[in-house]
């Protein structure tokens, strides 16, 4: 059930998000929308003969770019607060490979809240988990500020 963002204590886990299934068509857009075409992404042929992967990979980016979409299906902003905003990152650390097709989906739990003069700033310890991976594709502490909330 979602939560009100500005009703979470320090500490809380957020609800963990659904899988997200990885595709080429995914990884492809990325690489378009960023420029980032690099064959380890995009050449399958290629990857099945080369890559120590035997498969293209996500780009480590598009995962982080998939985090806020699991914040939203977990927390809402306060109607009084409508506007949440990316911040930005403190840390975030690629430890295995998404590979294509795989499956990810999202822990968070809230670590730090900080009274910022625009908002309430949310810090977010990240782990995105990949199903049937030991390991998991990153972690990171990830800001989100819920503009004029005090």
């Amino acid at each position: 059930m979602k939560k009100k963002l500005v009703e979470l204590t320090i500490g809380e886990r957020l609800p963990v998000s659904n899988w997200i299934s990885i595709g080429q068509s995914d990884i492809n857009l990325f690489a378009n929308a960023t420029g980032d075409d690099q064959w380890i992404h995009v050449d399958t042929a290629r990857c099945t003969k080369e890559s120590p992967f035997g498969t293209t990979i996500a780009h480590g980016y598009y995962a982080v770019t998939l985090i806020p979409q699991a914040l939203y299906d977990s927390v809402f902003a306060d109607p009084e607060y409508p506007t949440l905003l990316n911040y930005g990152v403190d840390k975030v650390r690629f430890v295995e490979p998404v590979r294509v097709n795989d499956k990810v989906r999202f822990h968070s739990t809230l670590v730090d809240i900080e009274q910022k003069s625009t908002g309430r700033l949310f810090y977010f310890e990240t782990t995105v988990e990949i199903e049937n991976q030991e390991k998991p594709a990153l972690k990171g502490i990830f800001l989100t500020l819920l503009v004029g909330a005090k």
